[in-house]
């Protein structure tokens, strides 16, 4: 044999187990998950919720770091620039993952794809979505919508809810869906449409008024709250999606071993339990199933952007 044959030979055996086992001996250390916003919101409470048990399965901690700021694009830059071997996560949402960064990322899982609710200080006397809609084209202007920041899917659902119902809001961004609930609470902002999981413990407690879900049907977590179309608004639909994300170039299998394990998880009746009673449906899927949702669900909101100018920065 060739020295050269011999030498390709050698290399192709030597490498082969390296290939193979890079699912095997994943994750051999700590695992470390950026949420691109602060404490408190859809992306924090979820993640929170699910990196327990994930943690015991693979027998390693995961680390849940909050790093807020411009809508997610901080935190989410930050895993962008990581080494892509699978130890720094994004707990990703509409905001912090767009057309613009998509290609720095590896999409590994789909959390939750959960109607948003429509949320108003009891203050206003505002009790349906009609009842909204004529007040607020008898004020337009006047009703402030928060959102965890431009571009968010709190965002978008209020634009998206303005340019349906042909009425002008005015939007007040913030760092996070948390500090947003807080300025509802105190009466600085009037309305948003929020995380089920961030709203539901005040709407049960009467400190704020639930008016609909923002899905095309009614989410599994809230079966007896009616949807924005069925109140009024034929036609609208709007979700939230929160989804782990790898930086681009993560090693497949990697990725798949990731997206399997919480899948695992998010089928376990524990878990199902806790999402639904915080009002956020449990996804399912591969991480190629998480890709194509991702090109619609941009897709969507690009047209809304594009059509009515929202600006998202």
């Amino acid at each position: 044999m060739k020295p050269l044959l011999r030498w390709i030979l050698l290399c192709s055996f030597l490498l082969a187990p390296l290939t193979a086992s890079a699912a095997d001996i994943y994750p051999s250390k700590s695992i470390k998950v950026i949420v691109p916003f602060p404490p408190g919101g859809g992306a924090d409470t979820l993640i929170r919720l699910i990196a327990p048990m994930i943690g015991e399965l693979w027998k390693q901690s995961l680390v849940i770091e909050n790093r807020p700021g411009a809508s997610g694009f901080i935190g989410a830059d930050l895993v962008a620039q990581s080494p892509a071997d699978g130890y720094t996560l994004l707990m990703g949402s509409t905001a912090a993952v767009t057309e613009k960064n998509i290609t720095q990322f590896a999409p590994v899982a789909l959390v939750s794809a959960s109607p948003y609710v429509v949320t108003i200080n009891p203050a206003l006397n505002i009790t349906s979505i009609k009842s909204l809609i004529t007040y607020a084209k008898a004020n337009p202007g006047k009703v402030r919508y928060g959102s965890s920041g431009p571009g968010s899917a709190s965002h978008l659902a209020g634009e998206l809810f303005a340019a349906m119902a042909g009425v002008t809001l005015l939007h007040v961004p913030y760092k996070g869906t948390g500090q947003a609930l807080t300025d509802l609470l105190a009466g600085h902002i009037d309305l948003m449409f929020a995380p089920a999981q961030t709203v539901m413990p005040q709407i049960e407690s009467g400190k704020l008024t639930a008016l609909a879900q923002t899905g095309s049907k009614r989410s599994e977590a809230l079966p007896s709250m009616p949807t924005v179309s069925e109140a009024g608004l034929t036609g609208y639909s709007a979700v939230g999606w929160f989804g782990l994300f790898a930086p681009a170039n993560t090693p497949k299998p990697v990725v798949q071993k990731i997206n399997q394990t919480v899948m695992f998880v998010l089928g376990q009746d524990k878990i199902r339990k806790a999402m639904l009673e915080r009002g956020s449906d449990p996804a399912s899927g591969s991480a190629e199933e998480f890709t194509a949702f991702l090109r619609l669900d941009q897709a969507k909101w690009a047209k809304l952007i594009k059509e009515n100018k929202v600006a998202v920065q």
